[in-house]
């Protein structure tokens, strides 16, 4: 499968009241588990207890020939089209990546050259990379927030950065990095809440 729909079921135990916020996490790491999935698992473990919200997830690297072949957005699969439209309409896109030769990885970087160029404009984008030394949290600044300027997205001011040191396995331990994901998205939390479009599923018991 490209996509995990509902990767993440991050409602809290008490469903918080309003619409639920669509996020899209476009998964850049090769790997699975990964310290990046790890880490994107706690931002979104943070946000579901400040808004209610769906996760969904799109792993590059397992979208097959269908995206590895195409050059232009009319030579995708529609499983592919289907992933690629699920990241235009999220209401916040987590773009998550390991750190490769100091930059993202190219299979990254594909799926956004197939992106509509204008289909970001004003798309809220949370930036999350891990990288294996602190010199490597540059990347946020000097590769990730230029390709999304050049959507003309608007990237969350904080960006997450974690090391390998921070973690054990794929759990991220370093309080540190905790707090400055706390402190992202708690800066944007009532402009999610604004951005909300999605609609919270009720059902009987």
């Amino acid at each position: 499968m490209t996509t995990t729909p509902s990767a993440v079921d991050a409602g809290p135990a008490t469903p918080l009241a309003g619409p639920e916020l669509r996020v899209v996490v476009v998964n850049g790491s090769p790997n699975r588990p990964s310290k990046t999935m790890g880490l994107v698992d706690v931002v979104l473990e943070t946000l579901a207890g400040m808004l209610p919200l769906e996760a969904s997830r799109i792993d590059v690297y397992r979208l097959g020939p269908g995206f590895t072949g195409a050059v232009e957005r009319e030579d995708v699969t529609p499983d592919v089209e289907a992933a690629l439209r699920q990241a235009e309409i999220a209401d916040l896109l987590i773009a998550a990546i390991p750190v490769y030769r100091g930059s993202y990885p190219g299979m990254f970087k594909h799926f956004f050259d197939l992106i509509d160029q204008y289909a970001l404009a004003n798309k809220l984008v949370l930036l999350v990379a891990t990288g294996g030394g602190e010199h490597h949290a540059l990347v946020l600044e000097h590769a990730l927030r230029p390709l999304f300027a050049f959507f003309q997205a608007l990237t969350v001011p904080v960006g997450i950065f974690a090391s390998a040191g921070d973690f054990d396995g794929i759990t991220l331990l370093n309080p540190r990095v905790h707090g400055r994901i706390q402190m992202a998205l708690a800066d944007v939390a009532d402009l999610l809440g604004a951005r909300a479009t999605g609609t919270r599923a009720t059902g009987s018991a």
